[in-house]
């Protein structure tokens, strides 16, 4: 039986969240049933669909006491909303039941794996949150919670370890049978690392060692790891908090970071390359899974938390996630694109090719705010134009602008009159790889976001927008010539309108 806290949450969702028209939400990117919206957990499949939990308020569009809520896909596209799965109802997750991971058991059922948070006063008299590790097991709808949880605390921490930033699990089974989890923890430098337990399907967890560290480099306390291998090497991702600037690679503030290596049972894991792993506005907590064909697919909180006080007036829901992306690694770096179950969305396909911009211009059939297109921008002869940008969502008011430098390798993204009420970080720029001057970029718009797929799939930028729909017009601009290809195509699902 779900507790009362529970069931409140489950009897708000549907007394108020069910009566939010479709054509007040994105089309294809997932959304929470009402309130709020962060990180996504237990990305898993479970009977052969695909999980998605996320942290949530469903009380009001702020972040506040963390449930988890919860949908399912059968095509990463389509969102089935179920009710709230968790509930900050026990004294060791009275303050929040936060971010975690899902796993299907050899009996049939669902673990779910999360932090649990509670708060204390500590020596100085100050309240601090404890952040305990614990499962709750369900049968992909109702889920109760282990009788002897937490599983690990604070005994199960290395030396110098903290049990104030001790959170986020991402659990799975290895190829042997055994069930291992990493979780985020600040180290006794101030700083993050990546712990590796095992055997969580035993309701407990045996500390293997520290998968990595950040010594002070990449910010400060590492949140939602995930390690899995890819295309014959290991790849271990985190969102680290604090981070200082690096060129154009790693921005201030709240980030992420993709580290590749290779690991050994005997040595661990041994880092070679380390990138950002969205150059975009909107991208935080990513979380990845395997398929049931062997793909690895990632989905990410697309919103930033130094802009969440900027969001819609009134709205009734807050937070989204990224289109889910395939990965693969290529030349040594992480490469993103679509899922291609989008491409079985696609309507009116409208192509132009070779055609000229010098100036501004539009084309025919090429506007919308729920589309999939693909520019590639080229020179015209030995000389190359100095800029060209793409301007979509775009009315007499509005606009948000891609814009490419070619002799710089430098794309920017800017989304100063893209309807955000507040005067925060509205561009960012990032340098891609040269080309000669040309460049290839996928645009994926739903209605709210933008997601740019720099050169199949090389670079990724994410951001959120809330110009009013009505704002569609798209237009092509060059500072001298060039000439480019378009193909768009409208994005809808069957009897929708677009």
């Amino acid at each position: 039986m779900p507790s009362d806290v529970l069931q409140k949450a489950r009897d708000f969702e549907v007394q108020y969240g069910s009566h939010i028209p479709d054509n007040e939400r994105p089309a294809f990117h997932a959304t929470p049933t009402i309130g709020w919206m962060n990180d996504p957990n237990g990305f898993s499949f479970y009977k052969g669909e695909c999980h998605l939990f996320y942290q949530y308020h469903p009380y009001s569009n702020e972040w506040g006491s963390m449930h988890w809520g919860h949908l399912k896909t059968r095509d990463f596209l389509r969102w089935e909303r179920l009710p709230a799965a968790l509930a900050p109802d026990q004294d060791y997750d009275s303050a929040g039941c936060f971010s975690g991971g899902a796993v299907e058991l050899d009996d049939g059922r669902q673990l779910l794996m999360y932090t649990g948070v509670q708060r204390e006063r500590n020596a100085d008299g100050f309240i601090q949150d404890v952040q305990t590790q614990c499962v709750a097991i369900g049968d992909g709808v109702n889920y109760e919670k282990w009788g002897g949880n937490p599983i690990l605390d604070g005994k199960d921490l290395p030396e110098g370890g903290s049990t104030i930033d001790f959170r986020d699990p991402k659990v799975w089974r290895d190829r042997d049978g055994t069930f291992y989890a990493v979780i985020g923890n600040r180290t006794a430098d101030g700083s993050g690392a990546i712990l590796l337990y095992r055997g969580i399907e035993n309701y407990r967890g045996e500390f293997v060692r520290t998968l990595d560290a950040c010594h002070n480099q990449y910010g400060k306390m590492w949140e939602c790891p995930d390690f899995f291998p890819l295309d014959g090497r290991q790849v271990l991702i985190t969102s680290p908090q604090d981070m200082c600037p690096m060129g154009l690679e790693f921005h201030a503030g709240n980030g992420t970071l993709c580290l590749i290596g290779d690991y050994d049972t005997e040595k661990g894991f041994t880092r070679q390359a380390a990138q950002a792993i969205d150059y975009g506005l909107d991208f935080y907590a990513p979380q990845t899974l395997e398929t049931p064909d062997g793909r690895r697919i990632m989905i990410a909180w697309m919103q930033n938390w130094d802009t969440v006080n900027s969001k819609p007036y009134n709205c009734r829901w807050f937070g989204q996630m990224t289109l889910p992306r395939e990965l693969s690694l290529k030349n040594g770096r992480l490469i993103q694109n679509p899922v291609r179950e989008l491409e079985a969305y696609r309507r009116e396909r409208v192509i132009h090719q070779n055609i000229p911009v010098c100036g501004e211009i539009n084309l025919p059939g090429v506007q919308g705010r729920v589309l999939d297109m693909t520019v590639t921008v080229r020179p015209i002869g030995p000389e190359r134009y100095r800029w060209f940008r793409i301007c979509v969502a775009k009315d007499g008011e509005h606009e948000t602008i891609i814009r490419y430098r070619p002799d710089q390798g430098l794309l920017k993204l800017d989304r100063i009159r893209s309807g955000l009420p507040h005067d925060i970080v509205h561009t960012r720029s990032f340098l891609v790889r040269s080309r000669d001057g040309e460049i290839k970029l996928r645009i994926i718009l739903d209605r709210c976001s933008l997601e740019v797929f720099v050169n199949d799939g090389e670079q990724a930028a994410s951001a959120v927008i809330y110009t009013q729909q009505e704002a569609d017009a798209i237009t092509f601009e060059a500072s001298g010539s060039a000439l480019i290809d378009v193909e768009k195509y409208d994005l809808a699902f069957d009897g929708q309108e677009v």
